[in-house]
């Protein structure tokens, strides 16, 4: 390991997204410690992957030793794994309430503690969530409100971490999408979901790690809500 070595965490990371972030994260140059369900052992020496449920805090702990066993530290964190599930409010039931705020809040809470500890004694880190301009704008026909209660809260625990943090070397962020377009969304719904976006189409991918690297090497940011989103967040069209 050199000095210059950098080493990111991300979480849901075998597939869209997150899978993209790796790939970028590795083409720039960084370790990789990844994370999923279901994820498989990598063939690259320089991406460790741990298997599990990222809302139980043995896992998140697990995750964390591994950074520091293979990798020696942990400079970025992203808070990639999410849950969506799209039902009228009195349609939700008690089970989707345990896997949204299982996934989406206790599964930032236990990985963003432990790796926090260890970037505290290393005077630097950073910290970003992904989360939903729908927080911001919700839109009719699109039921929402368990991906607002759960990715608002990552959105005021970003701010609430960044000022907490900040005289500790310690950057907190998030980046709120719009509709990405990934193996979620079949492409016979794509041209109704562009709709959605001021800019008429669907996000790619890899603008969504553009925009997480955007943030990775703005050394004087800190606190900030990115909206990747098409225009979604600017008002109603």
């Amino acid at each position: 390991m050199t000095q210059e070595t950098k080493v990111v965490v991300i979480t849901g990371a075998s597939q869209g997204l997150g899978a993209a972030l790796l790939k970028g994260y590795r083409a720039a140059g960084w370790k990789v410690v990844a994370n999923s369900r279901t994820i498989k052992p990598s063939a690259d020496p320089d991406v460790a992957t741990v298997a599990g449920d990222i809302a139980d805090p043995a896992v998140a702990e697990r995750i964390v030793a591994t950074a520091i066993e293979k990798f020696g530290r942990i400079d970025t964190l992203i808070n990639n794994a999410g849950i969506f599930t799209a039902k009228p409010f009195t349609a939700f039931t008690a089970e989707d309430w345990a896997a949204n705020t299982g996934t989406n809040l206790a599964g930032f809470f236990f990985v963003t503690q432990a790796a926090i500890r260890r970037m505290e004694p290393q005077g630097s880190g950073h910290v970003v969530q992904i989360s939903t301009s729908l927080v911001e704008q919700p839109i009719k026909g699109v039921p929402s409100v368990l991906a607002s209660l759960t990715k608002g809260g990552l959105n005021a625990a970003t701010t609430s971490l960044a000022i907490e943090y900040a005289d500790k070397g310690i950057r907190v962020n998030a980046v709120a999408l719009g509709i990405i377009k990934t193996s979620l969304h079949p492409p016979e719904t794509h041209a109704g979901l562009a709709t959605l976006h001021p800019l008429g189409r669907l996000g790619e991918v890899e603008e969504a790690v553009h925009g997480v690297l955007y943030l990775e090497n703005a050394a004087f940011v800190t606190g900030e809500i990115l909206h990747v989103d098409g225009g979604q967040s600017a008002g109603h069209w």
